[in-house]
C-alpha cells in the first residue's frame, strides 16, 4: 500500500493557518491589507475578547460581486496577480490568495460585500473550511468580514494563544502601523464595545502622527527626506539624541506601504546614531521607504513581514545618509568637511588634518590668552595670526621647520633647538601643545626624512620684525600624513572577572573617556564600567525593598502628562500597579493621556517619560503573560538603566570610590541586570606577557 497521499483542501488550509494565522492580529493583518488594495477610504475593526471571541472589519472599498465572493475562499484565488511576471513588481499588499481560504478553515467566517453597480450584496457563511449558506443581503458598497470564534476546530492552537491584554496589543499595534503608513484612510478600532483608536483623514504622516501619539512625541521628531536615485526615497520623523529606548519597539518602519520588520533597515538607522547614542539605546523612528518593485521582493515570507532587497548594501547606506543628514540639519552633527563628518556638539576643536594647511592651528594654543584668531590658511594665515608675547609686543607668525626625533643633536643643533624655547616660556607650551596633537594631526608641513624616520617640528619664534630674515625651509605641502609604527592590542589579554575572584582591595586611579573607572587591585588593572556599576547598585538596592509596600518617590510640583499611544494605552492597565509598586504615581485622564503624579526617587522625569513608554511598548517577550515576579524584575532592570550614572559623566574620586565600595556589596558585581560585563581585569602577568618579560 502506497505511503504517499494526497491531502484533502481542508487539511491543507488548516497547515497553511499555521502558517499565515499565527494570533488573532495576523488575521486582523491580512483583512487590512484585502480593504486597502480594495481602495477602502474608510477601515473599522471591531474585536472582543483579545480577538478570539469576535474579529470584524469592514471598509467602504470596491466590493465584491456575489461569482467574487464564492471564488474569494478557494486556495490561491486572488484578483492581484494573473502571470507569473507579476511577481516581480507586486504593488500590492496581498497577492497570494491563501488568507481568506486559510482563515476560514480554523473559524466561523461570514461575509457580506457589494459593488457600486449590484443593487443588492451578497452574504456567504462558512465554518471550518465549509460553505454552510450563500444568500442575498443588504450592504453599502463595500466588504464586511467577521471573523468568530478562532481556532475553535483546532484546540490545541486556540490554546497557545496569549492573555486577552496581550492578543488586544498586539491587535491595536498592527492598526496603528496601518494607520501610520495610509493617512489618507480613517480607522476606527473598538475594543470590546470601547473605542481605541479613532484617526480620520489626513493631510500628511505628520497630522497622522499627532492623531495617533499627540504633540508631546511630535516635539522630538527630527524630519528626514532624502533621495537616491535608483535605490531609495527615504522620508518620514526620527527622534531627537535626548528621546531614547532601550528597545527597537519604538521604531515603525514601512516598504512602500508596507509594514515590516527588516534587520537590515533597524541597524542602517542605528548607524545613523553612531557617535550620537550610546551602545544598546536605540531611537524611535517612523521610516517609510520608498523602492522600485523591481528591486525588492516581498514573496520571501508567509507573513510577508521581511522583504529582501536586491541591492541591501546600497538601501542601507541610503537610510544611514538621511538619518545623519537629518541629525546634521536639526545642529546634532556637523555637516562633512573635506570628506569627514564631525560631530558638532561634542568635538570643540578643529581638526587640522581637515584643514588645506597645518596653519589651522588655533593660535590660541600658541600664545597667551590674549591673542585671538581663526584658521586661516596660505599667505593670509602667514600675515595676520600674529598675537602678542608674555611682555605684550607683538610676536610674528611661528615658523615650521624640520627637526628629527631618535636622534642624539650635536652641542650646537641642542643650542639652536633650545634657545629661543628659553627665551620665552609661552612659546614652549605652545610647542608642548603641538606635540601632545602629533599623533592626532596631519600637518602639511612635514616631509618625511632618514628612510621615513619620524620628523619634528623646529619653532622659532623672533621677536624683533626688522630682524626678520627669509626662512631656509618654506613649509612644503605634502599629502602624506605622518605615520607611527602600530601598537600591539592589550584586547587578547583583557578578561572579564568571575564573581569569586573580585578583591576588596580595589584603589581608583582615574576615569577613562569619562564613561570607565580605572582601578588597580592586587592582580592587576581593572577596568569599570560606571554606567553598568551603577546599574547594579540600583538593581540590587530594587530587590531588596521587595518586601516593602512600595518604594520611596519624589511627588511633582505640577503633574506631567504624557499621550499614549493605542497600544501603550491598551497595556496600561495591565502593569499600572506594579509600575506604582516601584515609585510611580499614575492617574488615567480621559481619552489616552496619563498624569505623572510622582516618580522613583532615583529618576528624572525626563528618563520618566522613556521608561514609562518602554515598558508599555514592550510586548515581544509576552510580558503581559508573565508571572508578576517577573514582571517586578524586568522593570527593575529598565528603572535602573535610566536611573544609572550615564556615560560621559565625569566623576569626582569620591563618587569613584563610592561606586566601587557600594559594587562590592552586590550579589553580582561583575555584570550588569541585563547580563553584560561591567568589570574587565588586565592582570599583572598579562602585562608582564605582552612587554615579553615573562
Amino acid at each position: 500500500m502506497s505511503k504517499i497521499r494526497v491531502l484533502s483542501d481542508q487539511l491543507a488550509n488548516q497547515i497553511a493557518a499555521g502558517e499565515v494565522v499565527e494570533r488573532p492580529a495576523s488575521v486582523a493583518k491580512e483583512l487590512v491589507e484585502n480593504s486597502i488594495d480594495a481602495g477602502a477610504r474608510r477601515v473599522s475593526v471591531d474585536v472582543e475578547a483579545g480577538g478570539r471571541r469576535l474579529l470584524r472589519v469592514a471598509d467602504d472599498g470596491e466590493g465584491m460581486t456575489r461569482d467574487d465572493a464564492l471564488l474569494a475562499f478557494e486556495r490561491h484565488a486572488t484578483s492581484k496577480i494573473s502571470r507569473a511576471e507579476d511577481l516581480n513588481a507586486i504593488a500590492t499588499l496581498g497577492f497570494r490568495g491563501e488568507a481568506l481560504a486559510s482563515i476560514a478553515s480554523v473559524a466561523r467566517v461570514e461575509l457580506i460585500s457589494r459593488t457600486e453597480e449590484d443593487a443588492a450584496g451578497t452574504r456567504v457563511l462558512i465554518e471550518g473550511g465549509k460553505m454552510r449558506d450563500v444568500k442575498t443581503a443588504a450592504h453599502p458598497r463595500g466588504t464586511t468580514i467577521t471573523v468568530r470564534d478562532l481556532f475553535f476546530n483546532v484546540p490545541a492552537r486556540r490554546k497557545f494563544l496569549r492573555s486577552e491584554a496581550t492578543e488586544s496589543f498586539h491587535l491595536t499595534n498592527l492598526v496603528t502601523h496601518y494607520a501610520l503608513a495610509h493617512p489618507e484612510i480613517a480607522f476606527t478600532l473598538t475594543n470590546n464595545g470601547r473605542e481605541t483608536l479613532r484617526a480620520t483623514p489626513a493631510k500628511g504622516l505628520r497630522e497622522r502622527a499627532y492623531q495617533i501619539f499627540g504633540a508631546q512625541f511630535l516635539e522630538n521628531l527630527l524630519e528626514v527626506n532624502q533621495s537616491q536615485p535608483q535605490v531609495a526615497r527615504v522620508r518620514g520623523f526620527v527622534s531627537a539624541p535626548r528621546e531614547r529606548r532601550t528597545s527597537r519597539d519604538a521604531q515603525y518602519l514601512f516598504i512602500n506601504g508596507r509594514y515590516v520588520r527588516d534587520r537590515l533597515i533597524s541597524r542602517a538607522l542605528s548607524e545613523g546614531y553612531r557617535s550620537v547614542l550610546p551602545h544598546g539605546v536605540y531611537p524611535a523612528a517612523l521610516l517609510f521607504l520608498e523602492i522600485p518593485l523591481e528591486e525588492v521582493d516581498v514573496n520571501v515570507h508567509p507573513a510577508k513581514t521581511e522583504v529582501r532587497f536586491r541591492r541591501a548594501a546600497a538601501v542601507a547606506d541610503t537610510v544611514r545618509e538621511a538619518v545623519r543628514a537629518a541629525l546634521a540639519s536639526s545642529g546634532y552633527l556637523q555637516t562633512k568637511i573635506a570628506g569627514e563628518e564631525v560631530e558638532s556638539r561634542e568635538v570643540e576643536h578643529f581638526r587640522p588634518e581637515l584643514s588645506d594647511s597645518w596653519t589651522a592651528l588655533r593660535p590660541a594654543d600658541l600664545s597667551s590668552s590674549e591673542g585671538r584668531s581663526s584658521s586661516m590658511t596660505g599667505e593670509d594665515a602667514h600675515v595676520k595670526s600674529e598675537t602678542r608675547g608674555a611682555t605684550g609686543e607683538l610676536v610674528p607668525p611661528l615658523r615650521q621647520e624640520r627637526i628629527e626625533f631618535g636622534f642624539t643633536p650635536g652641542e650646537d643643533d641642542a643650542d639652536e633647538v633650545s634657545a629661543p624655547l628659553k627665551k620665552n616660556s609661552e612659546t614652549q607650551r605652545g610647542v608642548n601643545a603641538i606635540l601632545r596633537h602629533v599623533h592626532a594631526a596631519s600637518f602639511d608641513a612635514v616631509e618625511p626624512e632618514r628612510g621615513g624616520q619620524v620628523v619634528q617640528f623646529e619653532q622659532r619664534a623672533r621677536r624683533n620684525a626688522s630682524s626678520e630674515q627669509e626662512p631656509e625651509h618654506s613649509p612644503v605641502p605634502s599629502s602624506s600624513p605622518i605615520t607611527f609604527p602600530p601598537l600591539m592590542s592589550a584586547a587578547q589579554f583583557v578578561r572579564e572577572i568571575p564573581v569569586e575572584s573580585v578583591s576588596m582591595n580595589i584603589r581608583t586611579l582615574g576615569q577613562l573617556e569619562e564613561s570607565y573607572i580605572i582601578a588597580i587591585d592586587d592582580d592587576g588593572l581593572l577596568l569599570i564600567d560606571q554606567h553598568a556599576a551603577h546599574e547594579r547598585i540600583l538593581f540590587d538596592k530594587y530587590h531588596a525593598l521587595e518586601g516593602e509596600r512600595s518604594h520611596e518617590s519624589q511627588n511633582l510640583l505640577m503633574p506631567e502628562t504624557i499621550d499614549l499611544t493605542p497600544a501603550q494605552a491598551a497595556a496600561f492597565d495591565a502593569v499600572v500597579e506594579e509600575l506604582e509598586f516601584y515609585g510611580f504615581g499614575l492617574m488615567r485622564l480621559s481619552g489616552r493621556t496619563v498624569a505623572i503624579k510622582a516618580v522613583p526617587a532615583d529618576l528624572q522625569i525626563e528618563e520618566a517619560r522613556n521608561l514609562l513608554a518602554e515598558i508599555l511598548e514592550t510586548a515581544d517577550a509576552e510580558k503581559r503573560g508573565r508571572a508578576r515576579a517577573t514582571l517586578r524584575e524586568e522593570i527593575a532592570a529598565r528603572l535602573a538603566c535610566h536611573a544609572a550614572i550615564k556615560v560621559n559623566t565625569p566623576l569626582a574620586p569620591e563618587k569613584m570610590r563610592w561606586l566601587i565600595d557600594r559594587l562590592l556589596l552586590t550579589s553580582s558585581p561583575t555584570t550588569c541586570p541585563h547580563g553584560r560585563p561591567g568589570v574587565l581585569r588586565l592582570a599583572t602577568r598579562d602585562l608582564e606577557k605582552g612587554f615579553h618579560r615573562a
